[in-house]
């Protein structure tokens, strides 16, 4: 047995006497419980008291990390060394968001340099449109920006533009992600080709559904301003070729490095929108943020180390306690899109079912992660997460004051906050709404029906995550809290994080379909799709 087995065993053993105990009575119980379980991180407060482990179980959960070789695996990261190995590349991004004068190394080649060189271009690329330095075909200034891309190349900018941009901005930032024709044309409606610059995204510049939105958005430009309205076009590539067969100027053209992944890139050139939108100096100021905490996760101990306590607060509940289904909560509007970033990030990366070496995985990997905005879920999944049969465990994430209004409903929006994880631990026993209802004249048989609908459980364990403002800095250290967080779980699972060639066999598959669909021969399928690929044919 090797040492990383036996430490899972361990692991497992521990988390079995987890049902045997409610998570309220440790705080009793071990009175260190909040010094140890509560750790600040680069402007962030972590809170995991309200986890179904006690402290010797976290003990168990760090000596995995130590058997898994977590610090050795990080080094590695920050090293530049090939941690992709089915693509035989480094996962750097940390290297994007490093302060100037950073000396990264991708398998050996220096990339600092090059970096800081695409950071001062997208800065003065920005500035000469948001000043009006740069305009349109007819001498207009921009007024709006059309963001093309899918999956990575998306949801970081997405969330990034929601979270940061201003309640009225100079300059609009729209998406278009999905190859539905109604995504365009509600991205398309009321803006005027004349003020409007379409920003593609796309390494290979071959992405099916980002090239023909693409394609739609060129024809909207030209239809209004002719040939010139090439000049409105941006695109984030590495296909030159293909980028200037496209059209794009190549003074427009910025790229990035295959050591960057698309889940992992909104550091990069792929966030040129939100630099445009937002302002080079609010851009540092995220980069920033990402950066603090790099080093907060470089330099902890695993004992105070947030990526690391997180990661192993949920390999607690996701293969100690088998619950394979996790909610992600943030407590404010303007991060409403965390849950759908971090579908991709945690699900993409670690949806695996094979290690990196190709042999199946010992243990269950990467959770399903849902969730949206409190309080609109309040009124629509929580009552599944205090009364259904499983448990959830959920991320709650508050923000302590905000700029955009009024500081009484942000105090309402922080108390549901707070509630809702005290009550999601502590429950309402039976014995106590029988009390209640007898209190108010109930008859029993009224009491012996309504009592066992009106019980909460508890015991559902939350990590609660708290912000002291919604900033760029603050906003970049729990992005790449996450992106640690990922990257922990998948060396503990023996995964490799960076690759994703789960999502290679559906678009393979389309393509085949999709020719058919236009007349071309019949293909080999199994019965029900020839059917349904007749059905839309005729």
């Amino acid at each position: 047995m090797t040492d990383l087995t036996a430490a899972w065993d361990r692991l497992l053993q521990a988390a079995a006497g987890a049902d045997e105990r409610r998570i309220v009575s440790l705080f009793d119980a071990e009175p260190d419980r909040l010094a140890r379980l509560c750790v600040t991180a680069a402007g962030l407060e972590l809170d995991l008291s309200k986890q179904p482990w006690s402290l010797a179980d976290l003990d168990a959960a760090l000596a995995l990390a130590l058997a898994a070789d977590i610090e050795a695996a990080r080094d590695r990261l920050f090293a530049g060394e090939p941690v992709n190995a089915s693509e035989g590349r480094a996962a750097l991004h940390m290297a994007l968001r490093a302060p100037k004068g950073s000396d990264f190394k991708a398998q050996g080649e220096p990339v600092s340099a090059e970096v800081e060189a695409t950071r001062a271009r997208m800065a003065a690329f920005a500035e000469k449109i948001r000043s009006g330095a740069l305009k349109g075909a007819t001498g207009k200034p921009f007024r709006a920006v059309l963001h093309i891309g899918i999956g990575g190349s998306d949801f970081g900018p997405r969330l990034v533009w929601e979270a940061l941009r201003p309640v009225a901005s100079a300059i609009q930032v729209r998406f278009a992600a999905n190859v539905d024709p109604a995504e365009m044309a509600f991205a398309l409606a009321g803006l005027d080709p004349a003020e409007t610059l379409v920003v593609v995204v796309s390494k290979t510049f071959t992405t099916q559904e980002t090239m023909t939105n693409a394609q739609t958005a060129r024809a909207w430009l030209r239809a209004a301003l002719g040939p010139a309205g090439d000049a409105h076009l941006v695109a984030v590539s590495t296909a030159l070729d293909l980028v200037e067969a496209f059209g794009v100027p190549a003074d427009q053209v910025f790229g990035f490095r295959d050591w960057v992944g698309g889940r992992y890139s909104v550091w990069s050139s792929v966030g040129l929108s939100c630099v445009i939108g937002l302002g080079a100096e609010v851009f540092e100021r995220l980069l920033a943020g990402a950066a603090a905490m790099d080093d907060h996760f470089r330099a902890a101990p695993l004992a105070t180390n947030a990526p690391v306590l997180l990661a192993l607060a949920h390999i607690f509940n996701r293969n100690g306690l088998g619950r394979p289904v996790r909610a992600v909560v943030p407590y404010a509007q303007r991060l409403h899109l965390l849950p759908n970033f971090l579908q991709q990030l945690e699900m993409e990366s670690n949806g695996k079912r094979v290690t990196a070496d190709g042999r199946p995985v010992a243990h269950a990997t990467a959770a399903a992660v849902f969730g949206d905005a409190g309080t609109n879920v309040q009124h629509a999944f929580f009552q599944l997460m205090h009364q259904g049969t499983d448990v959830i465990p959920i991320d709650i994430i508050a923000v302590r004051e905000t700029s955009d209004g009024d500081p009484a409903a942000q105090r309402i929006l922080l108390a549901n906050a707070v509630a809702q994880a005290e009550a999601l631990m502590v429950g309402r026993p039976e014995a106590e709404v029988r009390a209640e209802l007898s209190a108010k004249g109930l008859s029993r048989a009224e009491i012996d029906r309504l009592a066992p609908q009106r019980t909460f459980p508890g015991d559902r364990p939350s990590a609660f995550i708290l912000l002291d403002r919604l900033t760029p800095e603050r906003l970049g250290a729990l992005l790449a809290l996450y992106e640690h967080k990922t990257f922990v779980e998948g060396v503990l699972w023996g995964i490799n994080s960076f690759d994703q060639w789960g999502v290679e066999l559906g678009k393979t598959l389309a393509s085949r379909v999709l020719s058919e669909l236009e007349g071309g021969p019949p293909g080999t399928h199994d019965p029900s799709t020839s059917r349904l690929i007749g059905d839309l044919k005729a």
